[in-house]
């Protein structure tokens, strides 16, 4: 992605908009002040430039995810272990085989004073659905969503009916690109929500600025306004320094080492991964014995220490640790030169050359790669080091590099799957296509009783860390920098209910 502003952009554009400091909070003779209500709270993200977007149903960025949970909100959410909780849907069910759900509404309202009906539920989930537009980001988790068939069952209860049985149903609802819309939204310039903030403003790749709503169903936030802006690193980091800002989103592990006392760091541990992908079906990673040589020659602690500053920790070629379905008794595996010197002798390999593609795109994943490159030469293979565009490189790396750089954030086992490891799946970096296993985690997934589904969740695993493409070297914390004036911020991983959750917050 791009970013939007540079230091000089940033400040700049904070002048212009003429923002303040908060007024009235503070410390009283060195003691905290417990909650109090008002104030404006600037958050800012990574930005996107003119990819920035309002449609809550087009998104892929941190900053619109941001934008779009302060005005609007989700059927479901996921909790700090990426279970599904409840929000607009009080509570579900499903009819035995998780073919038919139901969903029971809470009592909310949109901005312009609607109540939330179960019309608007159908009317949201067919806009998602709409094949005309491809780039609406949860098509594809619910693809196995059957409108046609599906209904309200009065004002206040929505039925959904599936193709094909899926307990994990809930937790896709929780997904990116999920949000509830009114009936008839045609115009996202103009949105209206159910969330915690009323729309105000917004300007692409600058600034969004939302206003307390009063009537929101789970308590109405503290603060008065909220402004969402886009920034880069380094003026993410000077904003919060500086006073510019009171919230910084995805801060570095530097910068967590280097900041001062002005700023709290606020640090969700082990909570996303960094990982080099392998391509199982191209030269020389479609030959196990070397997939496994590169898995034994990783310095995992290594990596750890240098690339993010020991803000993690050693992952073990899996996705999720610490999360539903997690099989925490699968350990790292130890590093071993000597074995993948034969297993890469073996194979042929030792004395050549192989290309690592990666990209400045997120942090770290140059240094890792260069390290990397050291730690295989170890073996007598040369790892050279190509880098691509930071902007492409997320869509580069499905075509380009026998081997690169991944990251990801927070997201339920499952869900990671059915994005990135199945035949069909549309980020599938590792070209890991297996029918047998594409039909054992459809057969895993229609399995109602938690306890069998995830023992058939942690085979499958355990055959993706032993003969995968994916070498999770680190699962580095997720930081957000905070001013000492911010109370209420919880450490919690990405893409959860409580991550960003600004209602919450308040001003001391």
């Amino acid at each position: 992605m791009s970013e939007a502003l540079g230091r000089r952009g940033f400040l700049g554009m904070a002048g212009a908009a003429g923002l303040a400091a908060i007024a009235g909070c503070g410390v009283d003779n060195g003691t905290a002040v417990g909650p109090k209500q008002g104030g404006r709270l600037r958050a800012v993200y990574a930005g996107g430039g003119a990819k920035e977007v309002l449609d809550p149903h087009v998104q892929s960025l941190f900053v619109d995810i941001a934008r779009h949970k302060a005005i609007y909100e989700k059927l479901v959410e996921l909790g700090p272990d990426l279970k599904p909780v409840a929000r607009l849907a009080a509570k579900w069910d499903h009819d035995g085989t998780a073919t038919t759900w139901r969903f029971t509404l809470r009592d909310a309202t949109f901005h312009d004073g609607a109540k939330l009906i179960a019309d608007d539920v159908l009317y949201s989930l067919s806009r998602i659905a709409d094949p005309a537009v491809p780039e609406r980001v949860a098509q594809s988790s619910l693809a196995t969503l059957d409108l046609k068939r599906s209904k309200a069952i009065g004002p206040s209860t929505v039925e959904l009916v599936l193709t094909q049985p899926n307990a994990e149903f809930p937790a896709l609802l929780a997904g990116i690109g999920t949000q509830i819309v009114r009936n008839g939204f045609k115009d996202p310039a103009k949105p209206v929500g159910t969330g915690a903030f009323r729309y105000v403003s917004f300007e692409a790749g600058r600034s969004m600025v939302a206003s307390r709503y009063a009537d929101y169903w789970d308590e109405p936030a503290r603060i008065e306004e909220l402004q969402i802006l886009s920034a880069d690193s380094e003026a993410r980091a000077n904003a919060v320094q500086g006073g510019q800002a009171e919230y910084a989103n995805d801060m570095t592990a530097t910068f967590a080492r280097m900041a001062g006392k002005a700023v709290q760091v606020v640090a969700a541990k082990a909570s996303t991964m960094q990982a080099f992908v392998m391509k199982v079906d191209q030269p020389p990673f479609d030959n196990p014995d070397v997939r496994l040589a590169f898995k034994l020659l990783a310095d995992r602690q290594r990596l750890v220490d240098v690339v993010l500053a020991g803000r993690g920790e050693v992952g073990n070629d899996l996705f999720g640790k610490g999360y539903q379905y997690y099989p925490a008794d699968l350990p790292a595996p130890e590093r071993d030169v000597d074995r993948a010197k034969s297993l890469l002798a073996k194979a042929g390999l030792v004395g050549r050359e192989v290309e690592i593609f990666t990209a400045d795109a997120s942090a770290g994943f140059v240094e890792a790669a260069t390290l990397f490159a050291e730690q295989v030469a170890e073996a007598g293979v040369r790892l050279k080091v190509t880098t691509g565009s930071p902007q492409t490189y997320a869509k580069d790396l499905l075509t380009k590099g026998a081997i690169g750089n991944h990251r990801s954030g927070a997201m339920p086992i499952p869900q990671y799957i059915t994005d990135r490891l199945l035949s069909h799946s549309p980020f599938n970096v590792t070209h890991w296509r297996r029918p047998a296993f594409d039909a054992g985690f459809a057969a895993a997934r229609a399995v109602t009783d938690e306890a069998e589904r995830s023992r058939r969740y942690g085979v499958l695993q355990k055959t993706l860390r032993d003969e995968g493409g994916i070498l999770a070297w680190g699962l580095p914390d997720y930081l957000v920098a905070v001013s000492a004036k911010v109370q209420g911020v919880q450490a919690v991983p990405p893409n959860t209910l409580d991550q960003g959750r600004f209602d919450k917050v308040w001003l001391a």
